[in-house]
């Protein structure tokens, strides 16, 4: 069923243009790893059309672990050639935290060697198939991810015409950050170059391009929408039994159907209607795309996000000393935007813990202010989400959370009036729990109800 691709070399970088391979031991049923000056190549993590990845380790004092991607220069066409120097050109060049990085290459009279960058994450094809469907709020983070990427290499005039979750490695098992890799396909290209070379893989490939048809940068976008389809609903949206069934999805001019299941926000529906709209004419523009409120860039965790949350707190203590309240939470939900994904996907466990008992500045509460702005964002959070409309289960389980946080800080708290003001607000904080608990049973009964009505009208109806 070509409902997904065959799974690629998935760590440390695709192992040829097309991007599929299969895991397994040693190369060549048995066969050992190239030797590399500098280097112990071990376990095999992919195989392709001309090239093999391993894992390998360096024989200096780092040890540091690196997927070594070896290219037969025995199997190289002089298309493949192109491809493999417009890979070394591009990644040689470039540097980000969502691209994989190119460490060096050697070559030796049978292979060319990319050193690459190891991501033990495995690629995002796998991460989905283990999940069966990623939520949309996990979706959303990789995705942002991956707009990060993207902005940068737009911003450098590159398109990578093979996005797929095969060439998207993830960096670690635990909280990953997501890797673009494998740009063998990969051109310089202007917004307004046009190509006509068949270049990709059809599940992911936008129309204009299997239809043989001028084409240009914004493809990349069309697979951007491809591959969100498939992590929100378990497949790519040219699921098909055969070769000949795919093509005929692709050629048709239906409009692309979202399914009912899983739910999901309006922002995220938009997107994806405006990712993948067969025109490439009225397909959303990279801009349009960067500033659409579901990919949200100015919110993406970064070295800058506490600075930012910190100012915004800053200006938030200003308007609590004034007594303008309202001002103040406003500004505590900005910063806390910044704030919540930022501390959430720090990976680092001693700085998180560093970051949560950070001391921020002091007004006229006194140093009460230390625990009380984090309490603001957390009851602010939960206003926040409810504002708008967001699922009362999510903002209760956010209300919950918070409550954890904070009883905690009470237990450490001696007495004094400070324990009396944290154990008031935390009073205050419950009874809203409890509150969104009463709202969601009496929905849930209320649905069950109708449910039940609906049944019993269904029953008695008789034809006359």
């Amino acid at each position: 069923m070509w409902a997904a691709e065959p799974a690629p070399s998935c760590r440390g970088g695709a192992a040829d243009g097309a991007g599929t391979g299969r895991r397994g031991g040693m190369a060549g049923g048995g066969c050992a790893p190239p030797r590399l000056d500098g280097f112990v190549l071990t376990e095999r993590l992919g195989t392709g059309t001309y090239a093999t990845v391993y894992k390998a380790y360096s024989k200096r004092n780092t040890r540091e672990v690196v997927a070594v991607k070896c290219v037969s220069k025995r199997s190289l066409n002089r298309a493949s050639v192109e491809n493999l120097l417009t890979e070394i050109e591009i990644l040689k060049t470039i540097r980000h935290p969502h691209i994989v990085e190119l460490k060096d290459f050697q070559w030796d009279s049978d292979h060319i060697y990319l050193i690459m960058e190891f991501c033990a994450g495995g690629d995002l094809s796998r991460f989905i198939r283990m999940r069966r469907i990623l939520p949309e709020k996990v979706a959303r983070i990789f995705l942002q991810q991956l707009a990060c990427a993207l902005k940068f290499l737009h911003d450098h005039n590159i398109s990578h015409l093979d996005l797929k979750p095969q060439n998207i490695l993830l960096s670690t098992p635990e909280n990953p950050q997501l890797k673009l890799a494998d740009f063998g396909f990969a051109q310089y290209m202007s917004p307004w170059d046009e190509k006509h070379v068949l270049r990709g893989s059809p599940l992911y490939m936008a129309p204009e391009m299997v239809c043989c048809q001028q084409y240009d940068a914004r493809v990349d976008l069309w697979s951007v929408g491809v591959i969100l389809y498939e992590a929100l609903f378990g497949r790519p949206p040219f699921a098909s039994r055969s070769f000949a069934e795919l093509e005929e999805k692709i050629r048709s001019e239906r409009a692309i159907e979202l399914p009912s299941r899983p739910p999901l926000s309006p922002e995220c529906r938009d997107l994806l209607q405006r990712l993948l709209e067969r025109d490439p004419l009225k397909r959303i523009s990279f801009e349009e795309f960067f500033a659409h409120p579901f990919v949200d860039m100015e919110h993406v965790p970064g070295p800058e996000s506490f600075c930012k949350a910190t100012n915004l707190v800053v200006e938030a203590v200003k308007k609590d000393q004034e007594g303008d309240a309202s001002a103040a939470l406003s500004l505590y939900c900005k910063a806390l935007e910044y704030f919540v994904p930022a501390l959430h996907y720090e990976s680092d466990a001693r700085r998180k813990e560093a970051i949560r008992a950070k001391r921020w500045p002091r007004t006229s509460h006194g140093s009460a202010l230390h625990w009380r702005w984090p309490l603001w964002l957390w009851q602010g959070w939960g206003l926040l989400q409810e504002e708008e409309g967001k699922d009362d289960g999510d903002t209760l389980e956010l209300y919950q959370q918070s409550l954890g946080e904070l009883l905690l800080l009470l237990a450490a708290e001696p007495a004094g009036r400070r324990r009396e003001l944290l154990h008031a607000e935390i009073q205050t904080l419950m009874a809203r729990a409890e509150y969104l608990k009463d709202q969601i049973k009496m929905r849930e009964a209320q649905s069950m109800g109708k449910e039940a009505l609906a049944d019993s009208v269904r029953s008695s109806c008789t034809l006359q």
